[in-house]
């Protein structure tokens, strides 16, 4: 007779409410300033291309009312339309990190109850704002804008009955200053939260997932044998 046991140690992950009310404002004074150093990039970068796109778009279109120059109003107008598009384009799109200190100071964080909520309101920031720049510098923001920048260069050579080179020149000129957007764009939120998984979360983790230690033991008695392993 040959006897088999097992013991199964229970999952004791801790989640927020187990944390210490120093653990929870050590979280929160961390993800604070993450926040507030990263602010300042993010709106600058998103005003200063809202005002490029808005006075391009202004100035474009006061060349075009003033000109009797068919290219130069049709250059003018097809211009004034893509930059419209990207202006229009910041504000659809806001840029989360410089939105994201705002929104945490009006939280609450009087009692126990609050400041937990308040945290995890903080990480959910704090991803978003990662979650916004990772988008901004995706391919499909590429994508999009590659979409654009190759119509407004089609619409140039065959829409305008000019040669290819009018068209390619019109093409590079917007590729240029859509690459130079996306990667002018910060991504401090992106390295900020890298940081604070691996700082609060990876190494509890690895602490939870470490391989138990083994236990085995081999017992026999009249009529059989008894094998017990334990971890």
């Amino acid at each position: 007779m040959l006897g088999l046991s097992f013991l199964f140690p229970v999952n004791t992950a801790s989640g927020q409410n187990d944390l210490t009310d120093a653990m929870v404002t050590e979280r929160l004074e961390t993800i604070h300033h993450m926040l507030e150093q990263g602010k300042k990039g993010a709106n600058l970068w998103w005003y200063s291309w809202l005002a490029g796109y808005s006075a391009a778009t202004v100035a474009q279109t006061l060349v075009l009312m003033g000109s009797d120059d068919l290219d130069t109003r049709q250059d003018m107008a097809l211009g004034a339309a893509t930059t419209f598009l990207g202006a229009a384009g910041q504000i659809i799109s806001p840029m989360t990190p410089g939105l994201a200190p705002e929104k945490l100071d009006q939280l609450s964080e009087q009692s126990q109850e609050e400041r937990l909520a308040k945290l995890l309101e903080a990480e959910n920031l704090l991803k978003e704002s990662a979650l916004r720049e990772k988008a901004g510098r995706s391919w499909k923001t590429h994508a999009l804008c590659g979409i654009v920048n190759v119509s407004s260069g089609l619409v140039t050579w065959f829409g305008f009955d000019r040669n290819i080179w009018a068209g390619l020149g019109n093409f590079m000129l917007n590729t240029a200053i859509t690459e130079a957007q996306i990667f002018t764009q910060p991504v401090r939120a992106m390295k900020d939260y890298d940081r604070y998984m691996k700082r609060y979360f990876e190494g509890e983790s690895q602490k939870g997932e470490s391989a138990p230690a083994l236990n085995w033991s081999l017992h026999a008695y009249p009529g059989g044998l008894t094998f017990r392993l334990v971890f």
